[in-house]
């Protein structure tokens, strides 16, 4: 087991009940490491055997209040796992013209919110309804939510260790918004080495008006906290709708706020039994692009691994 400041991994998942958090924590670290094991396994072995280097913000149970049975998604992991990368259906499925249709039609609802009633699934509705509520921080939810994150990241940075937060999907604006108040409300002396989203839907205009600072200007409007920003969209995923974040947030670099901001794009190949997922954040995990991320940042915390 590593001491005193070894690097620190944050998870910061979306919406929807996960599974209770050990089996939660273990799933994604098994896609995380099996990744990162394909292109660098002496950075997948160092990563394990610091112990205590990955934890997650399990925030869905307290918003929620329930969990999700992971007996539903073992299998689905354990295949994602096991494959090396995308196959031509994955590609065909994720590229396909009714999805692109689809996300187009989304896309013309983020410009338009009235037609969100006619025109996006009920699945979708459902997950405006949440955004709504932890935007509107009924019951204090979005409050707590973010102070759930705000704790291990001050106790990581107090210790010294450097850290790499990862977002996926909502969890990248709870991320987002909570380094914004840290930054802005509460001052905190804290810096994020990387901040790596995943799947996110910061791009969309619709989010973009209930993200904290989005009131402001200047540079009030960001967080100031940020080394470098790196976002992953997968090909299909409905909701990185706007994969690009680098036109939406490049003032920062202007600024003088963040080094860098990093748009790329992979193919998603987690599969819910016969039907491709884009979104899943097991398949984001274990993807080869987001390995690479990670491994690269892990190496510049801990050279000479494996030497």
């Amino acid at each position: 087991m590593l001491a005193g400041n070894a690097p620190l991994i944050i998870y910061v998942p979306g919406l929807l009940p996960k599974p209770e958090p050990s089996h939660h924590k273990n799933a994604l670290f098994r896609c995380l490491t099996a990744g990162i094991r394909r292109i660098d396994a002496a950075v997948a072995d160092d990563i394990i055997a610091a112990g205590r280097s990955f934890e997650i913000v399990s925030w869905t149970f307290d918003f929620y209040r329930m969990h999700r049975d992971f007996d539903l998604d073992s299998a689905a992991v354990d295949a994602v796992i096991s494959l090396p990368g995308p196959g031509d259906a994955d590609i065909r499925e994720a590229s396909s013209w009714q999805r692109r249709l689809s996300l187009r039609l989304h896309r013309l609802v983020d410009r338009f919110p009235f037609l969100i009633p006619h025109l996006v699934s009920e699945q979708t509705e459902l997950h405006l309804r949440d955004l709504h509520r932890y935007a509107g921080n009924r019951n204090n939810i979005g409050e707590h939510t973010r102070e759930m994150l705000k704790m291990p990241l001050r106790a990581a940075w107090k210790a010294n260790r450097p850290i790499l937060l990862i977002g996926h999907s909502m969890g990248s604006v709870i991320a987002y918004d909570s380094l914004w108040q840290m930054s802005r409300d509460e001052s905190d002396d804290l810096g994020i080495d990387l901040f790596l989203t995943m799947g996110s839907p910061l791009g969309q205009s619709y989010v973009q008006k209930h993200i904290m600072g989005h009131a402001d200007s200047g540079a009030a409007r960001y967080p100031n906290n940020v080394t470098r920003w790196i976002n992953l969209a997968a090909v299909g995923d409905m909701t990185a709708l706007d994969p690009h974040l680098r036109d939406d947030f490049g003032e920062m670099i202007a600024l003088g706020l963040v080094d860098s901001i990093v748009d790329d794009e992979l193919f998603n190949y987690y599969r819910d039994g016969d039907k491709l997922d884009a979104h899943a954040e097991y398949g984001y995990l274990v993807n080869e692009k987001t390995a690479r991320v990670i491994a690269s940042w892990w190496r510049t915390q801990r050279p000479g691994i494996g030497d």
